[in-house]
């Protein structure tokens, strides 16, 4: 963590736990034996809103371009998707961690979706 993160998350990092790993798949099998759910996210996944994210879980965001690595995905229990309309296809990775990170508070809290239209 340095000041560009501190920066460009705007200074919430300081309130978020992080933690630092060298090798993703042996810690996602760590939190699976947790009880954790593992939700990646991938313009070919299940629709975001229509699963329930209320239990115990870890998100997984690939990086921007290539997205979740092949091992990585095999590794996660649900894909994740954000529906895109015309011909964009997919968000940058910051707008689609903060869009999931939002709709997994969401259901916790019990907050009503808004319904668009």
């Amino acid at each position: 963590m340095n000041y560009t993160v501190g920066k460009a998350s705007a200074g919430a990092y300081e309130y978020m736990p992080v933690a630092r790993v060298t090798n993703i798949p042996v810690v996602l099998d760590e939190l699976k034996e947790k009880g954790c759910w593992i939700y990646g996210a991938d313009m070919n996944g299940a629709v975001y809103a229509e699963n329930d994210l209320k239990g115990a879980c870890a998100l997984v965001i690939g990086s921007e371009g290539k997205g979740l690595g092949r091992l990585v995905k095999e590794k996660c229990d649900v894909i994740l998707s954000l529906p895109m309309c015309g011909k964009i296809n997919s968000l940058n990775a910051s707008v689609a961690a903060g869009i999931l990170m939002y709709e997994f508070t969401r259901q916790r809290l019990g907050i009503k979706a808004v319904n668009g239209g």
